[in-house]
């Protein structure tokens, strides 16, 4: 016997079903309580190389299951078998299906869609199949007779001598090809588990990745991929728990683990030898079991529940200091309080989304995102919807994140009010596309004849541009800026709906590492739009830039090659700023009343420098164009004992700055001077960055929140009136 697939027993402690098929293509079908009777069938004429058990909708779940087995040629047949008490079990075929091409042709898993009619299995290859179920039971319900009752009866009772075969009625059945085909999903190593969860289907592979996918239009889509932990390679089956907590099991090196996503670690780590082996893994709250064959034998590990001494006290949201963090907004849920979603980046290569609420004062995970393999530096949103198919209400906003070995990764998130869950708030999370210099630089043309990029850049910061969809650019385009440590600033182009991220410009002017970027949008009183971008080295130097020109041939290249372009060059800067003697490490660009923009920015060196911005129209030929035209330039030297790493304009008159010193600062701007106003003590230590945003109460009164983080997390509230005087501080 080549297959054998056992089921759990389907009618409590009274029989397990065994199947058992061999090289010559037959079945042998008996119910362990009573192994007298059994059904024999012949599935094929060669050897039948798959065989598993699947619960399926529809069939009374005490007495009834699928099974499916596949065959030379990639043929896959679908029996249901029901138990007979006394008698052999009831055998009813129920379709033909054909696998994809491949050297390994057979499947390894699957499962139905409840309500849909659907199969998804997975096979050798690593791929993932979706079959329709519909055409294939009709077919079953007209043919009862060939089955059960006829005179030529698929299944026999073991006393007979007689032993019938599927040949001779699965050709009525048609052979149906797959409707959606995600090949090589899981690399070559074979799919080893798809499970359905709340509307969503869940598949893992030995390639140390399970993924999350969706039914749309009757196809298969790859919503988002997770690396459980470093060194887990071999996944092998999912658990969804009672507590909301998703278990991952698998074989890490030669033990087997038990590894839960809440927590992050390993809850059991038992040693058996290695994956290549049958097992299998029970839990409840009394005891765990894991049984497994090895070397012939059959090992049993049992453990009882004991109690834990160890409480946690506070959960961390992260295994390394956070480098970035950014509010998506406020999410409205009925008969609670409003939550504030935020999303954070690390050293440890991961992306949180999360909820902070203020009156729990609670962080809670929604969603971590580990497609990153080095570091996230810096984070980045385009609000806005994007998936119809999600509907309309909540957050929605496409997140961009980026850090280490020049690698930027694009997701839509969708988060909505969900009163059932402990956070409040539901997290939908899509991947849609990523990019990598050095996985392009094969691709690129002539790359002989061109110095190869520096495998450790990384990207410093993010920031999208506004307002790329107008009449003067009707495009889907979105684009994004990037302040690189290799010196450059590039601009990438982004297809949500073709999934396509594209470097389209990029420019060495600095020849330094460029530590941050910030774009914005100028709009004159004809409608016209100019798009420009500031830049910021270590130098101290702050220069900008209008990318009108460079965003709009790339759009026109992008739509006349599908996609694909070579990158252009930026034009030199509009003017360049001194600003600081030493790196820039905060910058923020908020529009004036008057159409102006202030420009504030802080230093290593602790110090802040604000100027004061006015965007004209060249008034000859020489000069035709966008000119930039500095009004006023306000320098405080040693604001600040240490590195100045956020800043905020709060107003046109009131600055925010964050420091290493761990001092938040609130400052009065004044067109000569920098007066401080307060200054309070936050808890975080080596802070990295600070974000900002306003919130109106009920009693109308406009208050200021801002979430700092560096080695933790912390939030802070405070007010200001209309015009502090410079003696008094602020609350």
């Amino acid at each position: 016997m080549e297959s054998v697939a056992l089921v759990a027993p389907v009618t409590a402690l009274e029989f397990t079903l065994c199947a058992v098929a061999g090289g010559d293509g037959r079945l042998l079908l008996f119910a362990l309580s009573r192994p007298g009777a059994a059904a024999k069938l012949t599935l094929f004429e060669g050897a039948v190389h798959g065989l598993s058990w699947v619960p399926r909708p529809g069939l009374p779940p005490d007495n009834a299951a699928a099974l499916l087995a596949s065959g030379p040629g990639g043929e896959m047949l679908w029996l249901d078998i029901t138990h007979r008490p006394g008698q052999a079990p009831w055998v009813q075929l129920m379709g033909r299906y054909l696998l994809p091409p491949c050297k390994q042709r057979w499947h390894t898993c699957a499962t139905f869609l409840p309500q849909k009619g659907l199969l998804v299995c997975g096979d050798r290859r690593g791929s993932l199949l979706l079959f329709s179920c519909s055409s294939s039971s009709d077919w079953a319900a007209e043919s009862t007779s060939i089955v059960n009752g006829g005179t030529d009866p698929v299944v026999e009772d073991s006393s007979n001598e007689l032993e019938p075969s599927c040949l001779l009625h699965k050709g009525a059945l048609p052979l149906e090809s797959p409707l959606s085909v995600l090949f090589g999903l899981h690399g070559k190593t074979g799919v080893t588990s798809v499970t359905i969860h709340r509307g969503y289907i869940y598949s893992t592979g030995r390639d140390g990745v399970y993924r999350q996918l969706r039914l749309r239009d009757q196809h298969l889509e790859v919503l988002q991929k997770h690396r459980p932990c470093k060194g887990l390679q071999w996944i092998e089956e999912l658990q969804f728990t009672s507590d909301g907590d998703l278990l991952v099991l698998g074989f890490h090196a030669d033990n087997f683990v038990v590894w839960s996503s809440r927590t992050g670690e390993n809850v059991h780590c038992i040693p058996c030898g290695g994956g290549h082996r049958s097992w299998s893994y029970c839990s409840s709250p009394l005891a765990e079991v894991f049984a497994f064959i090895k070397s012939g034998d059959v090992m049993l590990y049992h453990r009882e529940a004991e109690p834990c001494e160890q409480q946690v006290l506070l959960a961390s949201l992260h295994g390394r200091e956070i480098t970035c963090v950014r509010r998506l907004g406020a999410v409205e849920v009925p008969g609670r309080a409003t939550v504030n979603v935020f999303v954070t980046g690390s050293e440890d290569t991961t992306t949180c989304v999360l909820v902070l609420s203020e009156n729990s004062r609670a962080a809670v995970p929604l969603a971590r995102l580990s497609d990153h393999i080095s570091s996230v530096r810096t984070l980045a949103f385009a609000m806005g919807p994007g998936d119809e198919s999600f509907g309309d209400e909540g957050l929605s906003a496409l997140l961009f994140s980026a850090g280490g070995r020049a690698q930027i990764e694009c997701y839509r998130l969708l988060c909505t009010g969900d009163t059932e869950t402990e956070s409040a708030v539901a997290c939908q999370v899509i991947h849609v596309a990523s990019h990598r210099l050095d996985k392009h630089w094969e691709q690129k043309k002539n790359r002989h004849k061109l110095v190869k990029m520096d495998p450790e850049t990384r990207y410093m910061a993010l920031s999208v541009v506004p307002g790329t969809s107008t009449k003067q650019l009707p495009t889907p385009w979105k684009f994004l800026a990037a302040a690189c440590s290799d010196g450059s600033v590039r601009i990438f182009g982004l297809l949500e709906a073709a999934r396509k991220l594209v470097l389209v410009a990029e420019s060495f002017h600095h020849q330094r590492c460029v530590l941050k970027v910030e774009a914005f949008l100028h709009t004159w009183a004809g409608g016209e739009r100019r798009h420009l971008l500031c830049s910021a080295a270590t130098d101290g130097s702050i220069a900008f830039w209008d990318i009108t020109g460079p965003i709009m041939d790339a759009a026109d290249a992008l739509h006349q090659a599908e996609g694909e372009m070579q990158p252009l060059g930026l034009d030199a800067p509009l003017v360049t700023i001194m600003a600081h003697s030493c790196g820039v490490n905060s910058l923020h660009i908020r529009e004036t009343p008057e159409g102006q923009y202030l420009v504030a920015s802080g230093s290593d060196d602790g110090s802040i420098h604000v100027c004061l911005l006015e965007v004209a129209l060249g008034k000859d030929e020489a000069m035709a164009g966008t000119c930039l035209q500095v009004l006023e330039r306000v320098h405080r030297p040693c604001a600040h004992a240490a590195h100045v790493t956020g800043i905020r304009l709060l107003r046109p008159d009131l600055l925010l700055s964050a420091s290493v010193d761990q001092r938040l600062t609130l400052w009065n701007r004044s067109p000569s001077e920098l007066v401080p106003l307060s200054t309070t003590f936050f808890h975080v230590p080596d802070l990295a960055e600070l974000d900002c945003w306003e919130v109106v109460d009920a009693g109308g009164e406009l208050r200021y929140y801002c979430v700092l983080c560096g080695k933790g997390l912390e939030m802070l509230c405070g007010t200001a009136s209309s015009k502090p005087p410079p003696q008094e501080a602020s609350q």
